[in-house]
């Protein structure tokens, strides 16, 4: 199924950085739970991301990273998830971040 222009627009993909890196032992996929900031308008979202194969925690502090905010909040285990960290899926689920090639405002819209 095709997707029309407008529909795309209505997902906000959006630059952010990562702040904050927890373990998280209660999901049932291993993953982390990321506190990130995409600036001033729309502030800090928490996200829980399965990108434990390739990543260490102290890699991921201030890296920044594109993610979709205008989904609705998801539960997962004891945690909510508020935006959507997006990667490239590999074989087993090895996901590889999808990040700006330069280091760039907070919050800027990615289209």
């Amino acid at each position: 199924m095709d997707l029309s222009w407008q529909d795309f627009e209505k997902v906000e993909m959006r630059v952010g950085t990562i702040t904050e890196v927890k373990e998280f032992p209660e999901a049932r996929k291993p993953a982390f739970q990321l506190k990130i900031d995409f600036g001033e308008q729309i502030g800090f979202r928490k996200s829980s991301a399965q990108i434990t194969s390739r990543y260490k925690m102290e890699d991921l502090k201030n890296k920044q990273i594109i993610a979709v905010v205008n989904f609705p909040k998801k539960q997962i285990a004891n945690f909510m998830s508020e935006c959507l960290v997006l990667g490239a899926v590999g074989k087993q689920d090895d996901i590889v971040l999808l990040e700006p090639g330069f280091k760039v405002k907070n919050g800027l819209r990615v289209g």
